[in-house]
Parts: structure tokens; sequence; C-alpha cells
């Protein structure tokens, strides 16, 4: 993988953005390059499906870095995240150390939590390059943790350190480049907060997100993207149980690219919706007047429009 040196201008980081087909509003490209020039971490909060964690991989890939991913989740802890020992190992290292009859307890024990017993998780292994190789290190929806995770995660975006209690400290020799994301499900402590910037990634505008399907989905003819945008961007003001998503939006748009559709129709709609829709009850509204009307709405828009 060949390094790239960080964007040094907002204009840049767009452009390193649209390079990976990731179309950004300026104040994203801001955010983010102030986060790559003070090397501090970058809180991104949004609801799912808007892009969050695609700009970590995208980050990533242009950039020529390695990407590293903790994937949060209820009940997460230090031994799934940071590191846990080769238990295995250890013990038939015990076994072979008694049959040759070594009796020296610290150097059995200094062999035991060597460097060779270490598993090193996620945050461990953000922490362990050398400098000039820094990962992007992604903490993806961190409100599934609970607070107690949260607070071991103040040392790291501190100090860029883990302190194991048998082995000593692990300092980065370069801070990894953190991307935090959140769906806020919960609020994420303040004490975390200060030591980031901080982005709401909310849903694109209808041009941005029409140059996203175009971008994303090129079979995609221009009459059935203006109105599958359209539709989308109505349905996000019914206050469904969870709207769709730009991620949802171009499945859709791949879904009914491949049936050769050339324009939405209710029939084709009613057929597709679950590569828009995962919740019954929103298919069921949609299915009803509300998503006629919203589409009826589209056409008239874009037939106006010319």
């Amino acid at each position: 993988m060949v390094q790239t040196a960080l964007p040094a201008s907002i204009d840049e980081t767009l452009r390193l953005l649209e390079g990976q087909d990731y179309l950004a509003g300026r104040p994203l490209a801001t955010v983010l390059y102030l986060a790559l020039k003070l090397k501090r971490p970058l809180f991104l909060e949004g609801d799912a499906g808007v892009g969050k964690t695609e700009i970590a991989k995208v980050l990533a890939k242009g950039l020529g870095r390695e990407l590293i991913r903790l994937q949060c989740y209820e009940g997460l802890d230090v031994s799934s995240a940071v590191y846990e020992w080769n238990y295995p190992a250890q013990m038939l290292d015990i076994r072979l150390a008694e049959a040759e009859g070594v009796t020296d307890r610290g150097r059995l024990e200094k062999d035991l939590f060597s460097e060779k017993h270490l598993i090193r998780r996620p945050v461990l292994q953000a922490l362990s390059n050398a400098s000039g190789a820094a990962p992007v290190f992604l903490i993806d929806e961190l409100d599934r943790t609970d607070e107690a995770f949260e607070a071991f995660l103040l040392e790291i975006l501190s100090d860029y350190q883990v302190t194991i209690p048998e082995f000593g400290t692990i300092k980065a020799a370069e801070p990894p480049l953190v991307i935090i994301t959140t769906n806020r499900t919960r609020e994420v402590h303040d004490a975390l907060k200060r030591r980031c910037l901080y982005h709401w990634v909310d849903y694109p505008s209808a041009s941005l997100e029409l140059a996203i399907v175009k971008r994303k989905v090129p079979g995609c003819n221009e009459r059935l993207a203006s109105e599958i945008v359209g539709y989308v961007q109505r349905l996000r003001t019914l206050d469904l149980f969870k709207n769709p998503g730009i991620a949802e939006t171009i499945d859709w748009a791949t879904a009914l690219t491949e049936l050769d559709r050339v324009a939405l129709d209710p029939e084709t709609i009613s057929d597709t919706v679950g590569a828009l829709l995962k919740y019954q009850e929103d298919i069921a509204r949609i299915q009803g007047g509300e998503g006629r009307q919203a589409l009826d709405a589209v056409k008239a828009e874009l037939l106006a429009a010319g």
C-alpha cells in the first residue's frame, strides 16, 4: 500500500474524498482537514446510514494507510478491544518448564508475559505502528458500549498509550488517525467529546444525493435517479421508524437498474421496497396513501422543472 501525504488544505481534502467516490460538503471536509492537521480524534455523530463509517474507509484508502476497526457492541471489554494473553500457549510453556526442571519463578513469569504471548486487539494494534505509519483507527458505533468502556478510552485518546499491568505501558510512536462514530442511541460523556473535534453527519441535500447516486450507480438513467432521490427525500419527512440512509438509496437505485426500470410507479415501489426500508411498519405506511402521495408529488415537481 503506497502511503500519501496528508492533505494540505480543505480543497485537497475534498479532492481526496472525491477521489475515493465519497462526495462530501465543505463543512465535513473542513473538520476532517483540521482533525488531520491538529492530530485530534474526529467524533462523527448522525443517523445510521448517512456515511459515517465510510469516511474512515475512504480516508484510509486515499492516504494509503492501514484501517484498524473496533466494532463496538454491548459488553465490549478490554480483552476483546485492547489485548489478552494467549493462555493455552502460556500453559504449554509452564508444562515444558516443569518438565525441564525450571524453578526460577521470576524468569518463568517474564517469559509467560512476554511479547510472544501477547495477543493484540484493535486498540493495541492501532498504537503499535512505527513512526510514519500511523493507521486510521475507526471506533465504530461507540454508543453501543457502556460508560465504563468510554472511561477506559480516555487514556488512549489523551496520551495514545495503554498500560498492561504484567507488561508495561505501550505508547504510540505516532498517534493514529482516529475516527469515532455514534448513531446517538445514547449520549456519550462530555469528557470523551472534549478530546475530539465534532461533526454532525446529516442526510445529504437532494442535489448532493443525486450526484452520489450517479457516481455510485452509473447505469441508472437520469429520470429514474431523479425520481428515486426525490422520493427518498420525501420519505425522510414522514417520521418513519427508520428513515432510509444513503446506503439504502444506492441499494434501491442499483436494484431498479438491474431490473431495467426507467421510472417509478406504485407497483415497482411495492415490489422493491425491501431494498429501501427495513421495518414492516414503515413499508405498510408507504404502501398506503402516503407513499402514493409522495410519488405523485415527486413526479409533479420534476414535470414542473422540465
